[in-house]
């Protein structure tokens, strides 16, 4: 039940938060540096207004980490709110209903870039807080640390939190960056797979030349790079890259028949995704796919002439990212450096080949038998009405595994979004049930981990 206190302020809230989806803090492109600190100051700014002391933005050498802490009690637990500021490019923009950065509400849903990844999240973090301050109910300790590269790999926050161990002394990490099953089925995440990102670059003559006078002597880049990522994959979507599976975790069949207790509805996956039939790894399941199993995916790819009309040219080069979900037991390092001796290997001696690994992280599993987890679900089933279901996502985050290595820090994955809120796509959204659902749920999470914590 909502309190009085969010009833009165639920316009103001979501105002707010269009006012933080308004400003375009793109990590990936360095064009948008001057949107990155205003969005920065802006997450700083607000957490001050609510009440936070030390209200702060920290300088590492790419974007600020915004800082900010509440001690109500040194005898109380504290928790430590990690989210991100940072969004991904909008592109393409011509599929977006509305412009990306300027935020429209429709059928109930916030449509904007980073509405649910993750500004709408952390957002409802900085007005549970508010709204705990002024109903005098803060029962945790927080501290909260909001970065501004995670859609780039985090590179400086293991740097930041190497350097700021006893700033950053908690009892656990509160993250609400991931999803639930929907929105009459709450669920709380469980583990993440981890991510490996690179970048391969194929190139062949010197300059893109006269597919005429030059095609079918020549080797033509785009075409090897197709051929060349295709041998990626066997007859039954199986990852070829030798030493890939040596060491996957591999589930019991107990616990893969628990985890098919998840609802899911095939028919509902299809027509929301407008395709004809499901695709994978031989095997598996369509949830295991996406949650237990590693996998290898093409993210953009671009050689030669892509403009209007025709260019018949033979392209110099051709270039692909191509990124690897990985599952605990993986090491995303292993990974980058098998997938460079395999690709290296299968290149014709017709070209050469450049590759580069951008970025990347390990899977995490987060405990359910701590008194965090049992918080959580509890917190959830006085809102929601019923108890969450736990679940693995396909996601990454890759700083969740350096919270316990750094900082020696469980992780509790409170997300409120749906797998449904194209994420980094065009037309991202987030419900105004989600967004308010979390600022309703959060404050009952602090009450339940102090409760346990001094029990």
């Amino acid at each position: 039940m909502e309190t009085n206190y969010l009833s009165a302020n639920k316009q103001r809230f979501l105002d707010e938060l269009l006012e933080l989806l308004r400003i375009p803090s793109v990590s990936a492109d360095s064009k948008f540096k001057d949107d990155i600190i205003k969005a920065a100051e802006y997450i700083k700014d607000k957490l001050a207004e609510a009440g936070a002391d030390n209200a702060r933005l920290c300088p590492t050498p790419g974007n600020p980490i915004v800082y900010a802490e509440k001690i109500v009690d040194p005898s109380l637990p504290t928790i430590l709110v990690y989210g991100h500021y940072d969004v991904q490019p909008p592109d393409p923009l011509d599929l977006w209903e509305s412009p990306p950065f300027e935020p429209v509400i429709k059928d109930e849903k916030i449509y904007a870039r980073g509405a649910c990844d993750d500004k709408g999240q952390v957002y409802m973090h900085i007005k549970a807080f508010e709204m705990m301050m002024k109903e005098d109910n803060l029962a945790c300790n927080v501290k909260f640390m909001i970065e501004g590269e995670e859609e780039v790999g985090s590179d400086n926050l293991p740097g930041f939190l190497r350097d700021n161990t006893d700033l950053l002394k908690a009892d656990v990490v509160l993250v609400s960056d991931t999803s639930m099953i929907a929105n009459d089925c709450p669920s709380i995440t469980t583990g993440l797979r981890g991510l490996t990102y690179m970048e391969v670059e194929v190139v062949g003559p010197n300059i893109d030349l006269h597919s005429g006078t030059f095609g079918g002597a020549v080797a033509n880049p785009a075409n090897i790079l197709c051929k060349m990522i295709a041998s990626l994959h066997d007859e039954n979507n199986h990852i070829t890259i030798p030493g890939f599976y040596d060491d996957v975790e591999e589930l019991s069949l107990e616990q893969r028949a628990e985890m098919a207790k998840r609802p899911f509805s095939m028919d509902a996956y299809k027509k929301y995704l407008d395709i004809n039939e499901v695709h994978g790894e031989a095997g598996y399941s369509t949830t295991e796919r996406t949650s237990i199993r590693p996998t290898l995916d093409v993210n953009g790819m671009w050689s030669g002439y892509t403009g209007e009309g025709a260019k018949t040219v033979l392209p110099s080069k051709a270039n692909a990212k191509i990124s690897m979900r990985l599952v605990p037991n993986q090491n995303s390092e292993k990974i980058a450096e098998l997938f460079q001796t395999h690709f290296e290997s299968i290149a014709p001696a017709s070209v050469k080949v450049k590759v580069t690994a951008l970025h990347g992280g390990e899977a995490a599993v987060t405990p359910t038998d701590n008194p965090a987890y049992q918080a959580a679900v509890n917190a959830m089933e006085i809102t929601f009405g019923k108890k969450p279901i736990p679940t693995r996502e396909g996601g990454s985050i890759p700083i969740v595994a350096l919270f316990e290595e750094i900082l020696g820090l469980k992780t509790i994955l409170l997300g409120f979004g749906l797998n449904t809120d194209a994420i980094h796509s065009p037309n991202e959204h987030y419900g105004l049930f989600n967004y308010y659902k979390g600022i309703e749920t959060i404050p009952h999470f602090y009450k339940e981990y102090a409760k346990s914590m001094t029990e």
